[in-house]
């Protein structure tokens, strides 16, 4: 699965480069193996973010994509749309992706983060509930988060070092930890889809989707 996640973001040609994070020398060597290049980290982050942001504090970058491993049908165009705001709009400093929730089974599921949005399309708030409630009166719009996130280098290394908050806690969402401390995130709307892999029916759905060669 790594492997599939390494070359798909290793194909966009505006990354200067890929590392695969990680405190496992298991999936160190596995990257390795393939081609791909590990850096490896300290076992005592609290979350994807910080492990994310050890390595940024070694690299002369501006720009750090976070794709997390566990989404192997990630579209390298997805990256791209995810990187957009950084070139139009001098403010962003963080962005992540959502897509229009069609499933209305996904609505109830914990597993599929939703997202609401302002008029800007910064996040509003994250929740593994069925946000916003949707009623006979309302004709609002649910969106699924893509948990895929590109920063400014300095924003991640200061979100990094920042203490962890209820929501993010209640919630087991490491993305609530930026808007809790104010901060924004700016969300772009995309119609490309990812499986991320979170559960043993995710693991074989993803298992049978890569054996057929099929896309999400």
């Amino acid at each position: 699965m790594i492997e599939h996640v390494y070359r798909r973001t290793a194909s966009v040609s505006t990354l200067d480069a890929v590392f695969v994070a990680t405190d496992d020398e298991r999936i160190a060597q596995a990257v390795v193996a393939f081609g791909g290049c590990a850096e490896r980290t300290r076992a005592t982050h609290r979350s994807g973010t910080e492990r994310v942001a050890e390595v940024a504090a070694r690299l002369p970058c501006a720009i750090v994509v976070n794709v997390q491993g566990d989404e192997p049908f990630i579209e390298p165009s997805m990256i791209q749309q995810a990187l957009v705001p950084f070139a139009v709009d001098p403010s962003v400093q963080m962005s992540t992706l959502r897509r229009r929730i069609d499933d209305p089974t996904e609505l109830n599921n914990p597993n599929v983060v939703k997202v609401v949005v302002d008029g800007r399309g910064d996040a509003l708030y994250f929740s593994r509930q069925a946000i916003p409630c949707a009623s006979p009166n309302t004709n609002s719009t649910a969106y699924k988060h893509i948990g895929l996130y590109v920063y400014r280098r300095n924003f991640l290394l200061k979100l990094a070092g920042l203490s962890p908050m209820p929501l993010e806690a209640a919630e087991s969402l490491e993305q609530l930890r930026a808007l809790e401390h104010g901060f924004a995130i700016r969300t772009v709307e995309t119609t490309s889809d990812s499986l991320g892999v979170d559960t043993a029916e995710d693991v074989e759905r993803a298992r049978r989707a890569l054996t057929s060669g099929a896309r999400m």
